[in-house]
């Protein structure tokens, strides 16, 4: 088996959790007197941390830094009431992990998410697998597209960093796979695009779950 561990991204690989996190970025929105966004927008939004996604979700006339610390607080407080309405796992991903479970396929998850919330989501939704690692953004640790998480996880589990696949479903995920020397393998059920996947370094495109098992063998 040429791979013989996987690395997870979290929020559009392994879980679906844009609805609740666009209900509670528009709760804080809306508390700020600022426009509400539809659900897809979020899309676009997501997968680069809590900063990032409020830089782009208020109005380009408000001054990000006045109100950030606002909108990451709020944030925080509505997220951990409604984290786990609408979130569930995305078809396919429990068979996919008893299936690398069985043939002994070590995992991991990395996220842009913050820490605890990265843990709770793991904890509740997927419970029964053993992953080596889980780790949110964390202060004084680089996000993502940063490779430092991820080779964080490459010291951590002795794995060398090209027996690993990287799932991801954004070009940070696959940004951070080839920084970190991993084989970046692009998720289409999850928030973005085909074009953006393969432009930013996909070197597997997959449409299901399962299909990551035909590339451990490389």
């Amino acid at each position: 088996m040429r791979f013989s561990a996987v690395l997870f991204d979290l929020d559009g690989t392994l879980l679906d959790t844009l609805a609740d996190i666009a209900h509670s970025a528009n709760r804080v929105l809306a508390e700020l007197g600022y426009p509400t966004h539809d659900i897809d927008a979020y899309r676009q939004f997501v997968g680069e941390g809590l900063i990032v996604l409020f830089r782009k979700a208020l109005p380009a006339e408000v001054d990000p830094d006045e109100v950030m610390a606002s909108c990451a607080e709020g944030f925080r407080v509505a997220y951990g009431r409604e984290w786990n309405v609408r979130t569930r796992p995305y078809d396919g991903i429990r068979e996919l992990l008893d299936a690398l479970t069985a043939r002994q396929v070590e995992m991991a998850v990395l996220s842009n998410k913050p820490d605890a919330f990265t843990k709770q989501c793991v904890r509740e939704y997927l419970p029964e697998y053993q992953f080596r690692l889980v780790l949110g953004q964390r202060d004084g640790i680089p996000r993502k597209p940063d490779p430092a998480g991820a080779l964080e996880i490459i010291d951590a589990m002795g794995v060398p960093a090209d027996e690993f696949l990287y799932l991801g479903d954004s070009a940070i995920d696959m940004k951070t796979a080839a920084a970190a020397g991993m084989h970046a393998v692009g998720a289409l059920w999850g928030f973005r695009s085909l074009e953006e996947l393969q432009q930013s370094g996909a070197k597997a495109v997959i449409h299901r779950p399962s299909e990551l098992l035909d590339l451990l063998e490389g």
